[in-house]
């Protein structure tokens, strides 16, 4: 399973509400947001790319591909999914935001579960009252589809979804794995959380991948 999927790390927003500031760089507990996504992402998976549209010298730091949109535009994770799939030598990708902290061991596992289950062409996490759109597997085999539907003008993640097989992925049980950074009051929440859950994350870059 692990061999067959690439993370893709997305970092390619404007992050308006953060007053443009780049999420996946701003400290948490000492280091770099995106650090502790790729540190929790790295084991469930055959390798990582980010997906990022400003500061790539910064995110190449990390010790992973780092791709943009084909378009300049800032289109959106849909946008990033694609650079991600195109980047991929993988049969699939897990995408995952840039500023979610506290992923789960058991993310990547669960989603190739509810992938073997049912057949889909995109699997989805819930967490138990919501869609989380932009923690999904997916088919590399659907960029396709997907670049015809960005072409168009479209650009609504749970529409591009609903034309393809989807199945939803329960994650009621530990919806900390969603949390992430809207404004600046949650970076100090996050802190807090991590403070009582997980030391700091050790070097995440590497050679080789």
């Amino acid at each position: 399973m692990q061999n067959q999927i690439t993370g893709i790390v997305l970092a390619g927003g404007q992050a308006r509400r953060m007053g443009g500031v780049d999420k996946g760089l701003i400290s948490l507990c000492g280091r770099p947001m995106v650090e502790w996504t790729i540190r929790a992402l790295r084991p469930q998976v055959e390798t990582i790319a980010i997906n990022a549209n400003r500061n790539s010298d910064l995110y190449a730091g990390f010790g992973y591909a780092v791709v943009a949109d084909s378009d300049s535009g800032f289109l959106g994770p849909l946008a990033g999914m694609a650079s991600g799939m195109r980047a991929a030598r993988t049969t699939h990708i897990l995408t995952v935001p840039c500023d979610s902290p506290l992923i789960v061991p058991d993310l990547a596992e669960r989603l190739w579960q509810c992938y073997l289950s049912n057949g889909a062409e995109v699997c989805v996490a819930h967490d138990g009252e919501r869609l989380q759109p932009v923690f999904s597997l997916l088919k590399t085999t659907l960029l396709d589809s997907l670049e015809m539907y960005l072409g168009g003008g479209g650009r609504k993640i749970d529409r591009w979804y609903a034309s393809h097989s989807m199945e939803l992925a329960d994650f009621s049980d530990c919806r900390d794995n969603f949390l992430n950074v809207n404004e600046p009051a949650d970076v100090a929440a996050l802190e807090v959380k991590l403070s009582r859950t997980d030391p700091a994350p050790q070097q995440t870059a590497e050679t080789g991948k």
